[in-house]
């Protein structure tokens, strides 16, 4: 029956759905809503809202402000950490062009070494660090990786043969080996699927920044005439003790979670929790469940995740390493070769963020990531085709540039694997066997260069040109095997008596209403399962982004 003032027209199948999703979002779950889980083992978010006795209502309003707070507070303190990770790294390569290889009399594979031993540590790590992300608070874990490398780059000023510096940065590795982990991490436990590609690429994209600013300043400090350091020296103490600063900063200002968080009143923590309700991938919780790494290490997508991260960082590892001495082989001067290294940023981080926006308007990462691929290989293919003398110059910097795309590829798979995994460990664990893909490609890409090769590079460009074209494929399969998974998740919610074709509203604008090929409005997924903590092969209301 109908109310009194209301028509008793007939309404047809869109008025009735939009008015559904309109009574689903203005009304708050309360705690008979919720479900019945371990209180061990249950999501924290769930944990609070029980405390509360209820959760609150999702507006485009709330919701535009809660995250206008949380990109505030969380987005610089990220950027600059990652823009420091990135900067000690590159210290390498900008100190090969002012010294370092002379001073410490490096040879043969050395300097290779060198830039390889950092991921070697980062690879044996990671188990640790998949166990720690779970156990330990986000905000203090960051903090202490920050203070701790900050003090092994501050040390490589005082190292001058291979064997010290080999210490440094293998000290190094261990301490960053947490931090792209941990930003992903992050991601995901404060911002919806839809959200999260822009998030990623964001602090990423300090890669293209660190090549434009971090050349400038290492150009400036390549400058300075001292007589107690070298060059080389002098750039290492600088950016050591500017990230040893910084770590304070990250101890006092970035948040362990959104339930935790300082900045945020009550009742924006319970903003920012039902803000995550249709993610299906929880928010917070401490409890170290086997039974998660176990599902981790066999599902099939793990492996993609992991041929992903080989493929597209053998190529990284080995350009990042070797890059400028790339652009000196075209023969440029080292204060000219740290120069030419600016529009190689700028390029990467249009790529970047220019990824990160398609994604988000797509909603789809694939095609994305497909895309992405084609650049770098007609760059590899210019750089092993044109001829290495002065006439070509121009051409070669072209062809190196086109290369600097590449970059724009690693957020995305971060992203897409982050889109589809749930379970607190399962996250944890996942993202650890993506970092040891990383580590791999890492370790295997300085070492396919080396300086005795020098200035073709003929190896290193062709084997960067035939994984480009492994990616390719590899990307193709990921999707089509993600396709077979949502197929799968049909079936299964059929079987439980629930709707076959469901839409994952955190990939859409909060108010948005999805319409199917025709036109029509798509059921959103039941949120039931949000706070369990099933992973994503276990919840059926779980949709694979590809």
């Amino acid at each position: 029956m109908s109310k009194v003032g209301e028509s008793s027209q007939p309404k047809n199948q869109q008025e009735e759905f939009v008015e559904s999703i309109e009574h689903e979002e203005q009304a708050p779950h309360t705690v008979q809503d919720e479900p019945q889980v371990n209180k061990a083992q249950q999501d924290k978010a769930l944990q609070l809202i029980e405390e509360v006795g209820y959760s609150t209502i999702l507006t485009p309003e709330n919701n535009k402000h809660v995250l206008r707070k949380i990109d505030l507070r969380l987005l610089p303190i990220m950027l600059v950490i990652y823009f420091l990770q990135q900067l000690d790294k590159s210290t390498l390569s900008y100190a090969s062009v002012f010294g370092l290889q002379e001073n410490a009399h490096l040879h043969g594979h050395q300097y290779s070494w060198l830039g390889a031993v950092v991921y070697v540590a980062q690879l044996v790590f990671q188990p640790l660090v998949s166990y720690l992300l779970v156990k330990v608070p986000m905000g203090k874990f960051l903090a202490a990786s920050t203070l701790c490398w900050g003090i092994a780059l501050s040390c490589m000023a005082a190292a001058n043969t291979f064997a010290t510096l080999m210490v440094c940065r293998l000290f190094l590795g261990i301490f960053e080996a947490g931090l792209a982990p941990a930003f992903i991490a992050v991601t995901q436990m404060w911002y919806r699927r839809r959200e999260q590609p822009v998030r990623l690429g964001s602090w990423y994209a300090m890669n293209g920044v660190v090549n434009m600013v971090g050349s400038l300043i290492t150009y400036g400090l390549g400058h300075i005439n001292s007589s107690v350091f070298a060059p080389y020296q002098v750039i290492f103490l600088f950016f050591g003790l500017i990230t040893v600063a910084f770590s304070s900063v990250v101890f006092f200002f970035m948040p362990d979670s959104p339930l935790k968080a300082k900045f945020l009143s009550e009742d924006d923590k319970l903003v920012a929790v039902e803000r995550l309700r249709m993610n299906q991938q929880g928010i917070e919780s401490h409890e170290w469940k086997w039974e998660h790494v176990k599902e981790s290490c066999l599902d099939l997508k793990s492996w993609f995740w992991f041929s992903l991260m080989v493929s597209i960082s053998i190529p990284s590892g080995g350009i990042t390493t070797f890059g400028p001495l790339i652009i000196e082989s075209f023969g440029f001067n080292s204060l000219n070769t740290i120069l030419l290294n600016v529009p190689f940023g700028a390029v990467q981080l249009i790529a970047t963020m220019g990824g990160a926006w398609l994604a988000t308007t797509w909603r789809k990462k694939g095609p994305v990531l497909a895309l992405l691929c084609l650049p770098p290989i007609a760059g590899c293919i210019m750089l092993l085709k044109i001829p290495h003398d002065d006439a070509h110059k121009g051409p070669l910097l072209v062809g190196y540039y086109i290369i600097s795309v590449y970059p724009g590829i690693t957020p995305l798979i971060y992203s897409w694997s982050a889109a589809n995994t749930a379970g607190e460990t399962k996250k944890k664990v996942t993202t650890g066997i993506l970092l040891v893909g990383q580590c791999v490609g890492n370790i295997i890409g300085p070492n396919l260069y080396t300086t005795d090769e020098a200035p073709l590079y003929h190896r290193g460009l062709l084997s960067n040109l035939s994984l480009f074209c492994v990616l390719w494929l590899l990307i193709m399969l990921n999707m089509a095997y993600l396709s077979f998974l949502n197929k799968k998740h049909e079936k299964k919610r059929v079987a439980l008596g629930k709707d076959a074709k469901i839409v994952d509203h955190s990939m859409f604008a909060v108010g948005a209403v999805p319409t199917d090929k025709d036109g029509m409005p798509v059921q959103q997924v039941a949120d039931d399962n949000a706070f369990k903590d099933l992973t994503d092969l276990q919840n059926e209301d779980f949709v694979y982004v590809y």
